[in-house]
């Protein structure tokens, strides 16, 4: 088989459903940004910067990895400041050729310059727009999802599922929970979960990452999560031996439903779920056939992007273009847009890129 190269992976068409608007700023950017509101970061050399993110990122803990947002959302207050990152963001992604991405942010965490939850969607929105049409006239076109994320240690998230619904006519695709798992359940935001079902609307939860089984079971069971915020403590749930691994009771229904794992490889050997690439979950998982999707989380924090983390499986796993296709299509299968949308971009779009190269 001939070696998968890293500038070959980066031109096929890549979808991503796990991506945090705070976690993927451009380092220059967080340097211009900060200097105008006057917020002091730990270097203002962006290159610096940049292996600063990763290094603060990269302790095995998800809480300290939570702690790097802080410099990242303090410039991110004022609707310019959040157009102009979500302009940047669709860019990024598209010249990476990923053709679909999901989005995500908290609008509660911007509010500190006055704005309104309202006014704050709709900068970020005008900045998807705005860096959509940029990257179309680029010949790199993307379709980006918005989702709003409420923070699992607050209690907004029926203010901010009412929000994401008031939007969802105008580029907000969907509704998510995120923070640290521990202490903080999805089922204290069970309301705004039922609220969401009632409108016909769709929502993802972190679940299974730092915490284990009992936060996926909540997630599905309780709360009616259509995916998985990474979920890769599904593992655990999963005996290794014999003749062939033995699945339990939850794993075996996550694996019957078809709810999709929004693994994140790199972030999750920075916050410990994973102790490196090569022993990451997502080889037994994608052997099991879960459904599996391989997403950046933060780009930022972890220094990466959709084709790195591709290209770290094809490194760890051997993975040829077969299976990077399977992880796409996976991804578009479980995207929050309408049907004929998703189906559109894997026929027009994801299967001809990939036949060219598996003929």
């Amino acid at each position: 088989m001939v070696a998968i190269r890293y500038e070959d992976i980066v031109k096929v068409p890549k979808a991503l459903l796990h991506d945090h608007l705070d976690g993927g700023l451009r380092p220059a950017t967080v340097v211009e940004l900060a200097a105008e509101v006057g917020h002091e970061l730990p270097t203002t050399d962006p290159e610096a910067l940049g292996r600063w993110f990763v290094e603060a990122a990269d302790s095995g803990s998800l809480e300290r990895y939570l702690e790097t947002f802080a410099h990242t959302v303090a410039v991110m207050q004022t609707a310019s400041a959040l157009t102009r990152v979500a302009r940047e963001c669709a860019l990024d992604l598209a010249a990476d050729g990923v053709v679909y991405a999901e989005v995500r942010f908290a609008p509660e965490q911007h509010l500190e310059q006055d704005l309104t939850l309202d006014q704050v969607v709709e900068a970020v929105l005008a900045g998807f727009a705005e860096g959509s049409e940029l990257a179309a006239r680029a010949g790199t076109p993307i379709r980006v999802g918005t989702l709003l994320t409420a923070m699992r240690h607050a209690a907004r998230s029926q203010e901010i599922a009412e929000l994401a619904v008031r939007h969802r006519d105008t580029g907000v695709v969907g509704f998510d929970i995120a923070g640290a798992e521990a202490g903080f359940p999805p089922t204290r935001h069970l309301d705004a979960f039922e609220y969401l079902q009632r409108e016909n609307f769709h929502f993802t939860i972190h679940a299974g990452e730092a915490f284990g089984l009992p936060s996926i079971w909540q997630a599905i069971q309780w709360c009616g999560a259509d995916r998985l915020g990474h979920g890769v403590r599904i593992v655990d749930d999963i005996t290794v031996g014999g003749d062939r691994p033995q699945l339990g009771r939850l794993a075996a229904y996550v694996r019957d439903k078809r709810i999709p794992l929004e693994l994140c490889p790199s972030s999750n050997v920075q916050t410990g779920a994973a102790p490196s690439i090569g022993e990451h979950p997502i080889g037994l998982l994608r052997d099991l056939r879960f459904r599996v999707t391989v997403n950046t989380d933060n780009r930022l924090m972890s220094g990466t992007s959709m084709s790195r983390e591709m290209a770290l499986l094809v490194d760890a796993f051997g993975y040829g273009w077969k299976e990077l296709q399977w992880f796409t299509i996976n991804a578009m299968k479980s995207a929050f847009i309408p049907f004929d949308e998703r189906l559109r971009i894997i026929d027009d779009v994801i299967k001809p890129a990939y036949a060219k190269l598996l003929s």
